[in-house]
């Protein structure tokens, strides 16, 4: 019976306001995913620099 009903739910098709709710969350997890990337790259960066002053 579970299967039966598991077969609808995924046979409907999504409701409009689910489908845009999810694009907005992917928009923002992209825009998040890209903020971390400079932020990483940043760090790295100083990390770098300060290695290299300490050599010196």
């Amino acid at each position: 019976m579970k299967e039966v009903s598991k077969l609808n739910k995924e046979q409907q098709p999504p409701v409009q306001g689910s489908i845009e709710a999810l694009r907005a969350e992917n928009e923002r997890l992209r825009m998040e995913n890209a903020y971390l990337k400079k932020l990483n790259a940043l760090v790295r960066e100083q990390e770098k620099l300060q290695t290299k002053l300490k050599r010196k």
